[in-house]
């Protein structure tokens, strides 16, 4: 056996997961990267208008994917890329949700595939303050120049698992698997018909069919609302599952819907950052850079000191939670 998988990393129009614009594959075989492939490409129909905030993230705009094929049209020739391969993504759960909502959307079918989070295994694997990929390429040695380029980030997130195999002696994902006691997920096949669309899509239909509402702004500081109790039946491969979740900053929602989501997936909303704190999301446009240069609130700062006390506690972006939780992008967010 040997350490062979794709990594794959998707751009999206809009905060509908099943609006690809964007995709970019790294193939491992033995360890190394082999071969590479990107595409650019319109979403499905109905749902391929692009965010002004989506587009300050990634850079493609309408117009240049205006002359693509949409994704039904490409999915034959991206499946046969990825073969039979396991799927390596940095937050797995996002990039997974892009594939089941566009073939659903699309009414595409498409296989089963198994998958494996960078995420989750970086958290076991490195002590930092943030685990976006940026900051997790640099700790595993893979350069990444031009972050939210799509096969740029696949090519990055390859490299992070190759360097977590290196670090765990594992010849193989089953062997690192073993080595770190988890088990492979696995997203089912999608056949047209068969059952409920997933959540997300049901979601992005019915704001279709009713019209999305616009976002009007906050209006003062935000109410920080109650802590609800984390949902004992959610799924604990989840990368929020179990975690002590704090909100700082202007989110693009209420802070009250951000604590009911991520106690939805299995965490515990906070008010203040202590601890026993292991995640904290930050709006007001954060993005992980901003730990760097010192743009960050006073809840952020009191996670960089106890992070640098020892504890393990990472920041996120309002887009990363977004993501994560399968959240729309505000039609009017800054």
């Amino acid at each position: 056996m040997s350490l062979d998988f794709t990594a794959i990393d998707f751009e999206t129009a809009n905060g509908f997961r099943g609006s690809p614009c964007a995709v970019g594959l790294s193939k491992v075989r033995g360890g190394r990267i082999v071969e590479e492939a990107s595409w650019l490409m319109r979403p499905p129909e109905g749902h391929d208008h692009f965010d002004p905030r989506n587009v300050r993230i990634h850079g493609i705009e309408s117009h240049m994917v205006s002359r693509r094929p949409r994704f039904c049209d490409l999915f034959a020739e991206i499946g046969g890329f990825i073969g039979g391969d396991t799927l390596v993504a940095h937050n797995a759960a996002f990039d997974m949700g892009v594939i089941r909502s566009a073939l659903e959307v699309s009414e595409l079918a498409g296989p089963a595939y198994e998958y494996a989070c960078t995420v989750l295994l970086s958290r076991r694997n490195y002590s930092l303050v943030s685990y976006s990929l940026p900051f997790v390429a640099e700790a595993a040695g893979v350069p990444l120049l031009n972050h939210h380029d799509a096969v740029e980030d696949a090519r990055a997130c390859a490299g992070i698992m190759i360097d977590i195999a290196a670090r765990n002696e594992a010849a193989s994902l089953a062997e690192l698997y073993l080595a770190m006691n988890l088990q492979a997920s696995r997203a089912e096949e999608y056949i047209p018909g068969a059952g409920q669309v997933s959540k997300p899509t049901r979601t992005a239909l019915e704001r279709l069919a009713n019209g999305a509402p616009a976002f009007t702004g906050w209006s003062g500081w935000p109410e920080e609302g109650p802590n609800p109790d984390p949902n004992p039946d959610a799924d604990s491969s989840h990368p929020l599952y179990g975690h002590i979740v704090v909100f700082t900053g202007n989110l693009g929602m209420a802070r009250t819907e951000a604590k009911q989501r991520a106690a939805h997936l299995g965490a515990q909303p906070a008010s203040g950052v202590t601890r026993k704190t292991s995640v904290l999301v930050v709006g007001d446009g954060f993005v992980a850079a901003d730990l760097m240069s010192g743009r960050v609130t006073a809840k952020a700062r009191r996670v960089m000191d106890l992070h640098d006390r020892g504890q393990q506690i990472e920041v996120l972006s309002e887009g990363e939670f977004l993501q994560m939780t399968g959240g729309h992008w505000p039609a009017s967010a800054s």
